[in-house]
């Protein structure tokens, strides 16, 4: 360990005078003591007066220290592929788990999808929880009620690609409010082309999930979904009658794809006269 003395005064120094072992903690002998006395004045001592401005300053950078922190960093995690994978029952899935897990949990779903009811957030078989119905996501935390948001821990959205504001609200939640979100959604369109904001916030999000249905017509992996109408808008909102998931080589073979997803239906009603399709 190293020595806190000065090197030029170690025990082994030639110019100190032999002592004992105990020298060092004893009282120097009077003759040093007034040798150096000369050698060394006190230094002088100047009164500090008393200062309002500092002791203020003082208690303000004490009261900062304990002021409560931010609570800590949230979570994204994000569900996406074509319609009938099951995005909606995951997304529930996870919600009912970490509500299982005493965590304070609410779903959010977009308030253009009415097929089921605006209270209710419902899988394609049977399954639903309740929900906030809205037309953008920044609405939530005043609706909500601000004491009732802090104490929230999950945030569940469904059918994300129709919330304009996605990026904005998920960052904010998660990297400043401490939420954690989970987001459900298609990723892409009829076209294959970006649907609404789900994947910008892919760059943002802890865990991303591609999951895939069956293909209508072959029953491979389905990745896409196929429109079965001809309507043209990007947002048509529909069931079973208006899309079906489909592989790559069914969708690009669309017409053909098309076709036979319309026999299929027609045969389905036939044998199923009173199975309403949505």
């Amino acid at each position: 360990m190293k020595s806190i003395l000065n090197p030029k005064f170690s025990a082994l120094s030639p110019h100190l005078p032999k002592t004992s072992p105990f020298s060092l903690f004893s009282r120097p002998h009077d003759s040093i003591f007034r040798k150096n006395s000369q050698q060394l004045p006190f230094p002088s001592l100047k009164a500090t007066p008393f200062s309002s401005n500092s002791f203020l300053s003082r208690a303000q950078n004490r009261t900062l220290q304990t002021e409560p922190t931010r609570p800590p960093s949230g979570e994204i995690h994000v569900i996406v592929g074509p319609m009938f994978a099951g995005k909606t029952t995951t997304l529930l899935r996870r919600i009912q788990s970490e509500s299982a897990n005493s965590k304070n949990v609410a779903i959010i779903k977009s308030s253009k999808d009415t097929r089921y009811g605006l209270d209710s957030i419902v899988t394609h078989d049977g399954a639903k929880l309740p929900c906030w119905a809205l037309t953008n996501l920044s609405s939530f935390k005043q609706k909500f009620g601000i004491e009732a948001y802090e104490k929230l821990d999950v945030i569940g959205i469904d059918e994300a690609q129709f919330f304009e504001d996605l990026y904005d609200f998920c960052r904010e939640a998660a990297d400043h409010d401490g939420k954690t979100v989970i987001v459900a959604g298609l990723d892409g369109n009829y076209l294959r082309r970006s649907f609404g904001s789900v994947l910008d916030i892919i760059p943002l999000a802890d865990t991303v999930t591609k999951l895939t249905a069956l293909c209508e017509i072959c029953g491979k992996r389905a990745f896409f979904t196929l429109r079965k109408t001809q309507e043209k808008q990007v947002e048509l909102i529909g069931g079973g009658d208006v899309y079906m998931p489909v592989c790559r080589h069914h969708y690009v073979n669309g017409q053909v794809a098309v076709e036979a997803a319309r026999f299929v239906l027609e045969s389905h009603k036939v044998e199923c006269p009173s199975h309403i399709h949505k």
